[in-house]
């Protein structure tokens, strides 16, 4: 009887087993559809703008008005193109823009460099409040410090030093020179956060070799730790060069409304409208919509560019650096 027992029992259990992995299978299923349909909805809500001034850039003004028209155009024309580049001064912007964006990022790159690395290996009297002073830079919003960063670029005394009340640096590069190689440019606390996280994730047995080898702290640092941080530094690269190459209030403010791309996309409606319509009044038109969307695109063209050839790299530097997973 025990041998029929023991020899029944797996024919008891097997349906059970059966229907137990036929449920499993399926809410994986289930979880799959769903993740891809929200992975999905996701994608089209970020890509949506950039599709719909895509096909604005290349969209006649006669299909403005044909209710036909929603996607696709009846006939490809480059037009807007050609004017959002020349109202836009698009060489000479672009040349501005690039210059300022790597300058900035450069200096960025090393100034937070640098504080990345004392906040992570050394440990000095208020350490823990300095580094979440500088994380209370990520709070804050950046138009509360416009006025007194203006006021010192505008009569900028070196503290006192500089006779008859300071230099006026408004208009100059010298302000976004000064506040990115001082660790106070755009998004700095974010940088030093991410290159302090590098350094912490280092193995401490590569500066102790380092030192055992006769090597001082600025050879350990230059020699050692700098190249075993090459993925941080290419993330903190490429965040300060897209940060400063959107940015139009700091320039704007700082640099005197030069030709840079930001501020010429800001006055392309009021260009277009002097251009088509002859009255700067009437600035919104479904024409100078489409212009103003085509000038977006060549403002973004570069950035998009400078992803398709760096995405592979810049993807497994953002993994290694730990801000994402």
């Amino acid at each position: 009887m025990s041998t029929t027992v023991s020899a029944d029992r797996p024919l008891q259990v097997q349906p059970k087993l059966l229907r137990m992995l036929r449920s499993i299978k399926l809410a994986a299923l289930v979880w799959s559809v769903l993740r891809a349909v929200l992975i999905i909805g996701i994608g089209f809500i970020v890509l949506y703008p950039l599709l719909i001034n895509c096909v604005s850039a290349l969209m006649p003004e006669n299909d403005l008005y044909d209710p036909s028209v929603r996607w696709v155009p009846n006939r490809l024309t480059l037009d807007n193109i050609r004017m959002a580049w020349r109202l836009m001064e698009y060489p000479s912007a672009f040349l501005n823009s690039a210059a300022l964006s790597l300058l900035a990022a450069a200096l960025q790159l090393m100034s937070c460099t640098v504080i990345g690395y004392g906040f992570a290996r050394y440990r000095i009297k208020g350490g823990n409040l300095w580094f979440s002073l500088v994380i209370l830079t990520l709070i804050v919003p950046p138009e509360m410090t416009l006025i007194p960063q203006y006021l010192n670029f505008r009569y900028f005394d070196l503290y006192g030093l500089l006779p008859d009340g300071g230099i006026n640096l408004i208009g100059t590069l010298w302000p976004a020179i000064l506040t990115s190689a001082l660790g106070m440019g755009l998004k700095s606390g974010l940088l030093i956060y991410i290159m302090r996280q590098f350094f912490k994730g280092l193995p401490q047995d590569l500066e102790d070799a380092a030192y055992v080898d006769g090597a001082g702290p600025f050879a350990t640092f230059l020699r050692v730790m700098v190249p075993s941080a090459v993925p941080g530094l290419v993330v903190v690269f490429l965040f300060s060069v897209v940060w400063q190459w959107n940015d139009s209030l700091i320039v704007t403010m700082f640099l005197g409304g030069k030709k840079y791309l930001p501020n010429m996309l800001g006055d392309l409606a009021r260009r277009t409208a002097i251009e088509v319509i002859g009255d700067n009044n009437q600035i919104v038109s479904p024409y100078t919509s489409i212009i103003n969307n085509t000038g977006s695109v060549l403002v973004m063209a570069p950035l998009v560019a400078l992803y398709i050839f760096c995405q592979r790299f810049f993807v497994e530097t953002i993994e290694r650096t730990g801000l994402v997973g």
